[in-house]
């Protein structure tokens, strides 16, 4: 596994539109219909990166957590699956059911999406206020596999936390890191 950083998007950056396929339930939804009231978060993820199984739990949990609070999650996967067939639309059905996903889980043939969010890594997390502008563009929290560091999601949760009480979102971001989305 290649550790990979996340490139950062530059704060402010209105979130990239996309219509997309649903593996959970083989229908094609798009961002705008998608997209919290209070917040929307983007996550790059796939089946098999050990870095998103890892947090796998604390996706789900971030996400039931929130949702109450207007947060919307959205999982992408955007992996070239002729080279890696685990990461199939197939697969990312199965793997949506097995790991209790509460979010869309949504297939990026093409990678255009990827590349529209400049996303580089599995996890990659992209936080969007009310009005689709990116106000957090980094890691989950400290925790990687092997490291010890228990997962709590603390980095993202703090800036949620921050954006429904109108508080300042901190700009120094730390990037995420993960195994690098897989191109063609």
């Amino acid at each position: 596994m290649a550790l990979t950083p996340s490139n950062m998007l530059p704060l402010g950056t209105l979130a990239p539109d996309f219509n997309l396929i649903d593996t959970k339930d083989d229908i094609i939804k798009s961002l705008d219909e998608l997209k919290g009231q209070k917040a929307t978060l983007i996550m790059f993820i796939c089946n098999h990166c050990p870095f998103v199984i890892h947090v796998n739990p604390q996706l789900v949990e971030l996400a039931i957590t929130y949702e109450k609070q207007g947060v919307k999650c959205i999982a992408i996967s955007s992996n070239d699956v002729v080279n890696y067939p685990q990461d199939g639309p197939d697969k990312m059905k199965q793997h949506a059911k097995d790991n209790n996903y509460p979010f869309p889980y949504l297939y990026d043939e093409t990678q255009e999406v990827a590349k529209a969010y400049d996303a580089a890594c599995t996890p990659d997390f992209f936080l969007f206020n009310d009005e689709l502008q990116l106000v957090y563009a980094g890691q989950l929290d400290d925790s990687r596999p092997g490291n010890g560091v228990p997962v709590t999601g603390q980095d993202l949760r703090t800036a949620i936390d921050a954006l429904l009480n109108n508080e300042t979102i901190d700009p120094n971001q730390k990037p995420s890191m993960g195994c690098n989305i897989k191109w063609k």
